[in-house]
């Protein structure tokens, strides 16, 4: 993957050539264009995994599992560590969240394995976002559950996770949502290896060949 002499930027904003930093990066195919200089390189454009749906439907348990079945094939991260300090803004849909969600998973692409972020995210708060053109296209599937059995999980969890009622009232609104926007997989009474062998199967019959 060759720059033309120039060491290609692991942040895909920047262009190697003049430095300046794209505020919407621009993109034709899988080479890069710098708005500033007209600088062209390439980049490897992969495909986005999602796995988002409700607290407590289970993507936390599928995570770990579903990276074992990946291994050497995707890789397999949890959104929620990176919502600290200034990232944690209280902006409708956290859009520099999202953002260095997808700049981190674009830099993991030029490794050549491609990213399954889990956590509850919605195609709304990622696709208008300019870094979404870093990703050939983002696959999103949701793990769900019927609203008590959600709601009993939450209550159960520890304090130090500060589910109340109105905000347990919240997810489930959620829960009942994102149904309606991506494919899902209720996880009320399924077994849990029969979950990450649906969402395994999803990820491989996306993967680029």
């Amino acid at each position: 993957m060759s720059t033309g002499g120039l060491p290609a930027a692991l942040d895909l904003r920047v262009c190697p050539a003049c430095g300046d930093r794209a505020r919407c990066p621009q993109v034709d195919g899988a080479t890069l264009r710098c708005g500033l200089c007209g600088h062209r390189w390439p980049f490897r454009r992969l495909p986005l995994f999602a796995l988002t749906g409700p607290s407590a439907a289970g993507k936390s348990t599928v995570g770990p599992r579903l990276a074992e079945r990946l291994a050497g094939d995707a890789l397999v991260l949890e959104q929620d560590v990176l919502w600290t300090g200034a990232l944690q803004e209280d902006v409708p849909g956290h859009p520099a969240f999202r953002a260095t969600w997808l700049r981190m998973a674009a830099m993991l692409h030029q490794n050549g394995s491609p990213v399954v972020l889990c956590g509850t995210v919605a195609p709304q708060e990622l696709e208008p976002l300019p870094e979404r053109v870093f990703f050939a296209d983002v696959h999103y599937l949701a793990l769900v559950a019927d609203n008590e059995t959600l709601r009993a999980r939450l209550r159960a969890r520890p304090a130090w996770r500060e589910w109340d009622e109105p905000r347990i009232d919240e997810m489930l609104e959620f829960n009942l949502w994102i149904r309606g926007q991506v494919d899902s997989i209720d996880t009320t009474e399924a077994p849990v290896s029969d979950v990450v062998t649906a969402v395994e199967k999803w990820v491989r019959s996306n993967l680029p060949t």
